[in-house]
């Protein structure tokens, strides 16, 4: 039994909608900055993950500008590195989600995933089978009880933990 206990591993995915971004910027959706209080709203929810021991070892993010900015508040607040875009994750769906989750490096047990909705909500949704309302700067934690990411699959995730700004 103590071998077993050496050897399980389990992997959590900490969703995270981008914080909250300008309307309008004149230009591509792509390029659209954080506003002030998205800025706070990611700080305070990094900060609340930290309290709550949820620790990201890795941040993937969507290359548009308000998830990047987002990721890196993250990844200052937990003194990771720069995180890794997937330029896939931007306007993604379901199955695309799911593609970028099943390529996740093993070698990591704990993953942030920075993205846009529709597209977190539905992965939420495909992986637990709870649907939530995902606000800006929302965070998820999904675990599975898998070794490997490319073992994820719909309703294989149990959420553990789920917080927003708003509450």
């Amino acid at each position: 039994m103590l071998l077993f206990l050496l050897f399980y591993t389990m992997k959590q995915l900490i969703l995270i909608r981008h914080a909250k971004a300008e309307k309008d910027t004149f230009g591509k959706d792509f390029d659209r900055p954080l506003k002030y209080p998205g800025i706070q709203d990611a700080r305070f929810m990094a900060d609340r993950l930290k309290e709550k021991a949820i620790t990201p070892q890795l941040i993937v993010t969507s290359p548009a500008l308000r998830t990047k900015t987002t990721a890196e508040i993250f990844a200052d607040a937990f003194h990771l590195p720069d995180p890794t875009t997937k330029k896939s994750i931007y306007e993604a769906s379901r199955d695309a989600w799911l593609k970028v989750i099943n390529g996740l490096p093993d070698e990591y047990n704990t993953i942030a995933v920075v993205g846009h909705n529709p597209g977190v909500a539905e992965i939420l949704r495909y992986l637990t089978g709870e649907g939530r309302e995902v606000h800006t700067s929302t965070t998820a934690l999904v675990e599975f009880d898998v070794d490997n990411w490319a073992e994820v699959t719909g309703d294989s995730g149990k959420l553990v933990y789920y917080s927003s700004p708003k509450e």
